[in-house]
Order: C-alpha cells, then structure tokens, then sequence
C-alpha cells in the first residue's frame, strides 16, 4: 500500500513537473514567433516605404516632362498663331 502511495505521489510530482517544463516551452516559442512577426512587419514596412519613395521620383518625373513638353506645345502654338 505505501509502494502505491509514494509511486502515485511520484507520478504526481513528475506530471506537474512536466507541465510546468511544457508552459515554458509554450512561453517561448510565442515569443519567438512575436519576435519573428516584429521583424517581418519592419521588413513589411521598409520595403513599402521604397516602393512609395520610388513611385513619387518617377511620379515626379513623369510631372516634370510633361510640363516640359506642354510648355513646348505652347510656345509652338504661339509661333503658329504669329505666323
């Protein structure tokens, strides 16, 4: 009877044990992974930040050279009209 006793104590202690080993890895790996989805979204969010800055350039660009050649179209409109 005490053999049945202490080998149910023993388990007992050895399940608990175990839980407290599998909350840890549990707290671990979820922050991990909030580690991993911080990095991805500073990644996320770099990458944007290019696409954006290099959308306006040629956006800019293309403003530019358009005015240009609106300007040139005027000025021969202005030579057609004289003549």
């Amino acid at each position: 009877m005490k053999k049945t006793i202490l080998a149910v104590a023993f388990m007992a202690v050895a399940m608990v044990s175990c839980q407290d080993k599998t909350k840890d890895k549990v707290e671990d790996a979820t922050q991990a992974v909030g580690t991993e989805m911080e990095q991805k979204m500073d990644t996320v969010a770099e990458k944007t930040e290019t696409a954006v800055d290099t959308t306006k350039a040629k956006a800019g660009e293309a403003l530019e050279k358009a005015g240009e050649e609106t300007k040139e179209a005027g000025e021969k409109l202005k030579e057609a009209a004289k003549k």
